[in-house]
């Protein structure tokens, strides 16, 4: 592909997905499902070519000065790669959305009405640092019927391409058409504008990255976007709350993985705990590695740095949290609604007053009860490997699975009705 012209050289490829999403469109289940798990088998058969150019990318990235939360969602291990592979084969597990019936009824006069589930078409994904982004979108992308473009990040360069010939190779033997999914290459910013505005040849957009990209692409692309948010994610620590269990869940949803957009960015605390648990949490989280951003109450504690609004605001990606101590449960609503990104929030209580209405007045895409924010999750909510998490609207929310890469369409039947 030439590379004198980035619109032309998109909308070419855009054109080819386009093609590809007609014959996807009529493949049945069982075809698809053998795709994936020949695509599965190939990303293991060959590791080594994988991991050779994600080597690339990570010393290249580390060598540029990145940040370490960066690097460790560019690396891939044998480990992530296996994950990789098991998730296209949890894929190939679940039910084709493709044909299901949303809801149908006979009309008076006799017609027969149903909505059915139909694919998109082409999806492009314009995504940053993570390789098994890669993998997971083409898989989606590949059971719900839809053609992707895939434009990663210029540090995934390598990586990208290498699972890309693995994943188009194997769908191709499987008898589908490699075009199916398809790399934007990476090399200049020109290529994300053209996807951009590739309209009425990609049908929607998936922006998955920090707030910059994210927001770069809705208020650039005349293609649809369905917006993924990044996740300033907080955890209320009631007055009831079991104070065991309290500790165990925030240092989970903190330091389970901090590069993630479920990981806590926030740490509210009910102010009948300050004598008791705060101090517990505090110092947890302080021998666990993690810098405490507190509040004028917090900061009283040894080690605490001083908080600022855009303290409380951030989303770290890092071993920080913000911590604030709020008097009662609407207090901890009113902190969430000033500085959530409207992704994740978890109460933890014994109250069940408390926590019904926490639920109904927190305005996020998922909200946990005594849970660690780390699952909100397609994996973990048994979606299989997600494409993204919605922090809108329209057309999804929350973990987009199988069903959320679906239109619909009315399928309309009559024996010679005329109005």
């Amino acid at each position: 592909m030439s590379t004198t012209d980035p619109t032309h050289d998109v909308r070419a490829l855009a054109a080819r997905a386009r093609e590809a999403s007609y014959d996807l469109a009529l493949a049945t289940r069982a075809a698809k499902d053998a795709a994936l798990h020949a695509m599965a088998d190939a990303l293991m058969e060959r590791a080594a070519e994988v991991l050779h150019a994600n080597a690339e990318d990570v010393a290249a990235a580390e060598a540029e000065g990145t940040p370490a939360n960066v690097v460790d969602r560019l690396r891939l291990t044998d480990e992530r790669l296996a994950g990789m592979a098991q998730g296209l084969r949890d894929v190939a597990g679940l039910p084709d959305p493709v044909g299901e019936v949303v809801r149908g009824s006979t009309l008076a006069n006799g017609l027969e009405l149903r909505q059915v589930r139909v694919p998109f078409g082409v999806v492009g994904m314009i995504y940053e640092a993570r390789p098994n982004v890669t993998a997971d979108a083409a898989g989606i992308c590949l059971k719900s019927g839809n053609a992707v473009l895939l434009r990663g990040s210029r540090s995934a360069a390598a990586s990208n391409a290498a699972i890309v010939a693995v994943l188009r190779d194997a769908v191709a033997g499987s008898g589908l058409p490699a075009d199916a999914m398809q790399l934007v290459p990476a090399d200049t910013r020109e290529t994300v504008t053209a996807l951009m505005t590739a309209r009425g040849l990609v049908d929607v957009l998936i922006p998955r990255g920090g707030a910059g990209l994210i927001q770069s692409v809705v208020d650039g692309s005349t293609v649809p976007v369905i917006e993924t948010g990044v996740g300033n994610c907080h955890v209320y620590v009631d007055a009831s709350a079991d104070q065991d269990q309290a500790l165990a869940v925030v240092l989970n949803a903190k330091t389970h993985r901090t590069s993630v957009c479920n990981a806590a960015e926030s740490l509210l605390v009910h102010a009948d705990l300050v004598d008791t648990f705060l101090p517990r949490v505090v110092t947890a989280l302080q021998e666990a590695g993690v810098t405490v951003h507190g509040d004028q109450t917090v900061a009283r504690l040894a080690g605490v740095v001083a908080a600022t609004d855009d303290d409380h605001a951030r989303e770290y990606l890092s071993m920080d949290i913000s911590a604030a101590v709020v008097p009662d449960v609407d207090a901890a609503v009113a902190h969430i609604r000033r500085f959530s990104s409207g992704h994740t929030e978890a109460i933890l209580t014994r109250d069940q007053a408390s926590a019904r209405r926490f639920v109904a007045a927190v305005d996020s895409a998922a909200v946990l009860v005594n849970a660690s924010t780390r699952f909100t999750d397609g994996g973990e909510f048994g979606f299989g490997a997600e494409i993204g998490i919605s922090t809108q609207k329209l057309h999804a929310r929350g973990p987009m699975g199988l069903p959320e890469m679906t239109s619909t369409k009315y399928v309309v039947t009559g024996d010679g009705h005329v109005r």
